[in-house]
């Protein structure tokens, strides 16, 4: 009896993976079942907020209505001051764009952690496969050092993968997710995410990993991509797992963080399973298929991405969540001259003027040439954009900041 109850217990272990975590010292967020606990096993409904714009910035976070991506407002920049005041502008960015102040004022709204949408451009050198020299790492241990100080957890997004996992602007890629075509990128996309949790193994801080944002966009032959998601994640699990044992990691879906069942069934133990959801109705209709797979295979759910909408739709929205013990991190923090985030960074006087340029006729050298105005307004306007980044000098979105739960408390910079 005590020998066939055993082989059962086995048999049941080895098919349901996802419903025990994995062994980790005190002081990791694990799961347990269908919650995130936090260090001392306590449940964890997670709050937090996006810091999108900052190592993969997005064109309509500047206003730009045609040149969306990463690579499209560096060409306007190069094409407006020249390469090497662009890479200039660019180091500054990184540099300011978060800073001890931001994090500081995100502890202080009551969020409890930041998603941090990490682009490998940043991180990985250009001499080959095991290359890490890229500049990212200190402004991420930077980070990480702040979050600590201040009690801030860390989820480590993937946002921009080798070959794009999306295939549009929001992966800076060339338009098309070749990250699953792609050997060699996804050599470097798991030598990546292998040498991410050799670095922050220890760190107790660091929430988890988000494998891939928003793989495969609905516009593609998902009936030959979508099949392609589950192997890789399996892939990216084993290479984090070789290092680091301990860490939560997050599964999304195909088609936006929508589609669980391309990402496959839970597979192995500590696993989170991470939807995306705008412009939707505020019903429990937008999430019940997420609760059916969370009931289904008893795993955690975590919405990593929503926002872009109006404070009543956000409210509604956070309590549905909520409601369902679901945690969440809004998007963005930060971008300019808007309502829809935390702060609006105020644009400079000037600014109008890179706005200009950006909408006009570009595609000749005729036109650029044409198009292009004063330097020294530009530098100007550039210099401008780059001082209104500091928290002290945005705007609070008070709205916002109470649509999610939050007591609005006014930027304030270290003394």
């Amino acid at each position: 009896m005590i020998l066939r109850f055993s082989s059962l217990l086995l048999t049941v272990l080895l098919i349901t993976p996802a419903l025990s975590s994995a062994s980790a010292p005190d002081g990791f967020v694990q799961t347990r079942g269908t919650q995130i606990v936090d260090g001392s096993g306590q449940p964890l409904l997670l709050r937090g907020i996006n810091l999108g714009n900052w190592f993969v910035a997005e064109g309509y976070m500047w206003h730009f209505k045609r040149d969306e991506s990463a690579r499209q407002i560096n060409d306007i920049l190069s094409e407006l001051v020249g390469d090497e005041a662009a890479a200039a502008f660019w180091r500054e960015w990184y540099d300011r764009y978060i800073t001890l102040d931001d994090i500081r004022h995100i502890r202080r709204l009551g969020f409890d952690h930041v998603r941090v949408p990490l682009h490998h451009k940043l991180l990985i050198g250009a001499t080959g496969v095991s290359d890490f020299s890229g500049p990212g790492w200190a402004l991420l241990d930077r980070l990480i050092d702040w979050c600590r100080a201040e009690g801030v957890f860390v989820l480590l997004d993937l946002h921009a993968a080798p070959g794009g996992q999306t295939g549009t602007n929001i992966d800076d890629s060339s338009g098309y997710p070749h990250l699953f075509d792609s050997a060699e990128a996804q050599d470097r996309t798991v030598a990546l995410w292998r040498e991410i949790a050799r670095r922050y193994r220890d760190e107790k801080i660091v929430l988890g990993y988000d494998l891939l944002n928003e793989p495969i966009a609905h516009f593609f032959d998902t009936e030959r991509l979508n099949p392609l998601l589950a192997p890789l994640y399996r892939k990216l699990v084993t290479a984090i797992r070789e290092v680091d044992p301990h860490h939560v990691i997050f599964i999304g879906g195909a088609q936006w963080n929508t589609n669980f069942e391309a990402a496959g069934e839970p597979f192995a133990p500590n696993l989170v399973y991470t939807f995306h959801t705008y412009w939707t109705e505020p019903t429990v209709k937008a999430i019940e298929r997420y609760l059916a797979f969370r009931e289904k295979h008893q795993v955690p759910l975590y919405l990593g991405e929503s926002g872009e909408n109006n404070n009543e739709w956000i409210q509604q929205f956070r309590e549905l969540l909520e409601t369902h013990d679901i945690g969440w991190c809004f998007w963005p923090y930060k971008k300019v001259h808007t309502v829809t985030g935390v702060l609006t960074i105020v644009p400079p006087p000037g600014w109008e003027t890179v706005l200009a340029y950006a909408e006009a006729p570009r595609r000749t050298f005729p036109e650029i040439r044409e198009a292009r105005p004063d330097p020294a307004v530009v530098a100007r306007a550039l210099d401008g954009l780059l001082q209104n980044l500091a928290v002290e000098r945005c705007q609070l979105n008070e709205g916002y900041v109470r649509a999610l739960g939050l007591t609005p408390t006014i930027p304030q910079t270290s003394p």
